[in-house]
């Protein structure tokens, strides 16, 4: 029987696993208790060996055996092959588990989709929903001791009611060296294509959900199947046993009590009880069983997997869902919030407290934003003030170029000032803010800028006939040739033409 303690950590409090410590049935004691004994009863009597058997050479012997056996433990890496092996079985554990096949979306498609009140259609839905729950069983015969205990023979299946003797006579004709859960869901298809022709099932889109719906089951039934068959490798569960075995037999030797080799020496603390290597053994001897407890969840542990109550439950509620249930609904009524627009269940005292809270709107709801009006006004772009595009690669090629300097970029941060972002009033700030924004300080900086521009056009000029008189005028043709020459065009929704382009050449 599977040992369920969730409603006992519902809520966390002081000490609330401590409480589960003291649980015996699916304990960690109840599993462990034999092999704790066997260490404890070795540990004792090597102990007793060491200390009134052994002469004072036999002594010094045994000491540096134990010093060697306790240097070896740290050898073996048994917290990584221990823990990962557990993390394997656990896995394999919970997909086992999903693994199980419940009818209840089938039994849902059965009773929706296969029509009829009379007894004709009252056997179709049963004899369906009956073939899915044989398919079930005998699969779980296949796999869980307790299923086959109690169907140990296809009698007890026919028994059960889950067969009919003509269907056994079928199911027994067919020979196959293989497992024959499967046929129970072959004769489901049959019957569902039988009751497609006499109209039961009114389209084929209600035939295909009803043939999808099956393989799912069918699948489920197949993966337990595989999950039996096919078992974690050997070698990696003989790897972990002799791991966590050699490791105590290193520690029945090596953590025993030993007297100095040399007299006057300072010898260890006498601890007649090896606590932290009880422990240890406690931990990691434990981590092996838990392993070994739930490699197969298809026994008669107490943590196993109670198959038998699943195929009461299934076969229950499946019957009661395609007969009893078919077209036997609830009159249809305004529910009690019809003239309400805001549906508010009641609470009782007990929940009282949750009214008061406030509901989650996401959260940055309460973040405070700056009261600055200024800052929360909406921003339009001036229609006068075209929008320039520059692509990515024109901005890496500008700035690899050498041609470009300091004052460049300062004169083409000026030069597009409608990059910048607009002011409140309409105007755009200024592109040094540490300048008053005077007139003569702005005539100033242009006619500084005025006079760069008109040495640098001198210069140009000079090195210009200078070069034509050295080099001949092809060669420069051929440099400006080799730079790339990148045009901009703005998209056809801006405010820039249609045909107007931006080129940029160095």
């Amino acid at each position: 029987m599977t040992i369920s303690y969730t409603l006992k950590v519902a809520n966390s409090r002081f000490g609330g696993f401590s409480k589960l410590l003291f649980r015996w049935k699916g304990s960690i004691y109840k599993l462990l208790y034999k092999e704790f004994i066997v260490f404890m009863v070795l540990y004792a009597v090597l102990s007793l060996v060491y200390r009134r058997l052994l002469t004072e050479e036999q002594k010094r012997l045994y000491t540096k055996v134990a010093q060697y056996c306790n240097r070896s433990t740290d050898l073996i890496p048994l917290s990584f092959v221990l823990g990962f092996y557990v993390t394997l079985i656990v896995n394999r554990w919970w997909a086992q588990y999903t693994s199980i096949p419940l009818p209840d979306q089938l039994m849902c498609v059965i009773s929706s989709n296969v029509h009829g009140k009379d007894e004709r259609g009252r056997i179709l839905r049963r004899t369906l929903i009956r073939y899915a729950n044989l398919s079930a069983v005998l699969i779980l015969r296949s796999v869980s001791t307790r299923v086959l205990k109690r169907f140990p023979t296809m009698d007890h299946v026919v028994e059960a009611g889950f067969m009919t003797q003509d269907e056994r006579k079928k199911f027994e004709s067919l020979h196959s060296d293989f497992n024959k859960y499967w046929i129970p869901c072959v004769w489901f298809t049959n019957l569902a294509a039988q009751a497609r022709r006499d109209g039961r099932i009114r389209d084929d889109v209600a035939l295909r959900l009803l043939m999808d719906e099956l393989n799912l089951y069918r699948a489920k039934c197949s993966m337990l199947f595989h999950y039996d068959w096919i078992s974690i490798p050997l070698v990696y569960t003989q790897v972990v046993t002799i791991a966590v075995y050699s490791f105590f037999a290193f520690c029945l030797i090596g953590r025993q009590f030993l007297e100095p080799l040399e007299p006057g020496q300072e010898g260890d603390l006498d601890m007649y009880i090896p606590l932290p290597t009880l422990l240890q053994f406690f931990f990691y001897a434990g981590w092996l069983k838990v392993a070994e407890q739930i490699i197969n969840p298809f026994g008669e542990d107490d943590d196993d997997f109670e198959t038998n109550k699943l195929i009461d439950r299934n076969l229950q509620v499946s019957l009661l869902s395609v007969d009893d249930m078919y077209q036997n609904l609830p009159p249809a009524v305004k529910d009690k919030y019809w003239n309400e627009s805001t549906a508010q269940p009641p609470y009782t005292t007990a929940t009282a407290t949750e009214t008061l809270k406030p509901s989650f709107l996401g959260s940055t709801f309460d973040m405070r934003m700056c009261e600055d009006t200024e800052q929360t006004q909406p921003a339009e772009a001036s229609p006068s003030m075209p929008r320039i595009h520059t692509p990515l690669l024109s901005r890496f090629f500008a700035a690899a170029s050498p041609a470009i300097s300091i004052k460049n970029l300062g004169r083409g941060s000026r030069a597009h000032s409608h990059l910048r972002h607009p002011r409140v009033d309409g105007g755009f700030p200024s592109p040094c803010p540490n300048r008053s924004e005077n007139p003569e300080s702005e005539a100033c900086i242009e006619e500084e800028e005025m006079e760069d521009e008109e040495s640098r056009t001198s210069k140009s000029t000079t090195s210009g006939c200078h070069l034509a008189g050295t080099q001949p005028l092809e060669a420069s043709k051929t440099w400006r040739k080799e730079l790339p020459l990148i045009q901009v065009k703005a998209p056809s929704g801006e405010s820039i033409g249609a045909h107007q382009t931006e080129a940029w050449e160095p």
